[in-house]
């Protein structure tokens, strides 16, 4: 759960008029703080490089500087009362939330239409998705080790401002050229010499993007979109349609990403939500009252047959991952949202002393 420290959570902004200059509307909750450069011409659009449901990106350059960035064009076309829902919640995130391991909004530019909207973003070359798919063998668990802390790190942040991310996977993450210059986290302190990926060679830091599905979560929400977040990182309450949700579901999509990391390959491969659940208890043990009070009133429940399997098999899927990591990983894969462990408290784990 968020900080009980932490500011009341933000109510949600509604759909903005499309900027003139490229800034916020009056009453979409979008303050006017970014510098804005108009036309988009003064960026050189290099190749695209990615495209997805809110928008296509581009490596680009600014012809002024030289800088690359990366340059994404928000989808609009099908929008007849400007900026989409969606695009306001992304640009509020990038916004309010500045963090080492969060893709930092450089700007936002307009084409020579008012519905042509381009969000500027530091460029990043390397998708860990792709990155993963091309190692020959798994990362080193001390490599591991300090890109989850890099991940949980950046969640943590979110979760304090009451953000939600809630499509945290492998290809949402990216990895810079060359680290900032800060003090090490005592995880990636224990790695060996040598480049920050020995396996890769690349040397720099994890940044978390694409927040097309983020938004502000409240305590006293009553639901939220159901079927969030992409199938393989799904937590078990949004597969089985919990009308209410949390933050944890985020928690549940690290732990994906823990062990993926680990194995090089995904952990929950499913191409139905059935098969997600199958996948599931045959690893984790199926889901019942007794860890997890409250599933049998779940709405979807009655559409999966889950194999009566009651053991647990980390332990037997990670032979070789310590103790601490074993312990780590359950408590992200924790079937009951309520017990599942706070990206906060993952932080302070001992698998990261």
């Amino acid at each position: 759960m968020a900080s009980a420290s932490a500011a009341a959570p933000p109510s949600e902004p509604a759909a903005a008029a499309a900027p003139a200059t490229g800034g916020g509307g009056k009453g979409d909750g979008l303050d006017a703080e970014l510098p804005v450069l108009d036309p988009v011409g003064d960026y050189e659009k290099i190749k695209r490089i990615g495209e997805g449901t809110f928008g296509i990106v581009y490596k680009a350059r600014d012809k002024r500087t030289g800088e690359l960035v990366a340059l994404k064009k928000l989808r609009m076309e099908r929008e007849r009362d400007g900026m989409p829902v969606t695009s306001v919640r992304e640009l509020r995130v990038l916004q309010t939330c500045k963090h080492p391991n969060l893709v930092e909004l450089k700007r936002v530019v307009t084409g020579p239409r008012l519905d042509s909207v381009f969000l500027v973003f530091e460029y990043c070359p390397h998708d860990m998705g792709k990155l993963v798919d091309s190692l020959p063998k798994p990362f080193h668990e001390s490599e591991v080790k300090c890109l989850l802390q890099q991940l949980l790190s950046a969640v943590a942040y979110l979760h304090d401002r009451w953000v939600m991310h809630r499509d945290l996977k492998l290809s949402n993450l990216l990895f810079t050229n060359q680290a900032r210059r800060r003090p090490r986290p005592a995880a990636c302190a224990s790695r060996r010499k040598g480049p920050p990926l020995a396996a890769t060679g690349i040397s720099g830091c994890l940044k978390l993007c694409d927040y097309g599905l983020a938004r502000y979560f409240q305590p006293w929400e009553e639901s939220y979109t159901p079927g969030v977040v992409t199938l393989w990182y799904r937590a078990p309450e949004v597969l089985l349609g919990a009308e209410t949700y949390t933050e944890a579901i985020d928690l549940w999509s690290c732990g994906c990403i823990f062990a993926e990391l680990l194995r090089n390959d995904p952990l929950f491969p499913g191409r139905t939500e059935a098969a997600m659940l199958d996948l599931m208890s045959s690893l984790l043990g199926a889901p019942n009252e007794r860890i997890w009070p409250g599933v049998g009133r779940l709405p979807h429940l009655d559409r999966f047959r889950l194999p009566p399997q009651p053991y647990n098999y980390l332990r037997k899927e990670f032979p070789h991952l310590s103790d601490a990591g074993i312990d780590l990983l359950n408590r992200l894969l924790t079937y009951d949202p309520d017990k599942r462990i706070t990206a906060r408290q993952a932080l302070r784990h001992p698998y990261f002393t």
